[in-house]
């Protein structure tokens, strides 16, 4: 059994606990591990926080103005993917199905107040990446960890 689901959100600081709550509710009816789910809640409030502070242009009723989460939970996976349309990652080349990847950026100082949001997703998840939508511009934070399940059938292992 499969599980996915996608929100299109407003850019607006409400929306990321709405993400956050949906994904622990999806995690915890598939029976997977607290400690994983509450990991990969953290990293996807990260990349929400992150959507809602760069992720437009800022024109009223612009598409700026939202952003897109999509989660699958496959098998021993879970991948989620964030996706805004603000100006994007500086640096970013080519990648794979028209969309361009780039490394994160510079990490922060040790005394800076932004900035940990993209580092702390890289140690959360198993794999991260980072990259800009071809051709209508914004970002994309994509990630993924191998899921751990709770004593007892799941049922994505049903």
């Amino acid at each position: 059994m499969s599980i996915w689901w996608s929100l299109h959100l407003r850019r607006e600081a409400a929306s990321v606990p709405l993400a956050r709550r949906l994904l622990l509710g999806t995690m915890e009816t598939a029976g997977v591990d607290p400690d994983v789910s509450y990991d990969l809640s953290v990293a996807l409030t990260e990349a929400c926080a992150n959507a809602v502070e760069h992720g437009g242009d800022g024109e009223a009723g612009g598409t700026g103005r939202a952003y897109r989460v999509t989660a699958y939970l496959d098998g021993e996976t879970c991948r989620i993917e964030v996706a805004d349309s603000g100006p994007g990652f500086p640096g970013a080349g080519p990648g794979l199905h028209g969309a361009e990847t780039a490394s994160a950026p510079t990490a922060p100082s040790d005394d800076a107040e932004h900035g940990r949001g993209l580092r702390l997703i890289e140690e959360l998840a198993d794999h991260v990446q980072f990259g800009n939508r071809s051709g209508r511009g914004g970002a994309v934070v994509s990630f993924d960890k191998i899921l751990k399940w709770k004593d007892g059938p799941s049922l994505l292992m049903a």
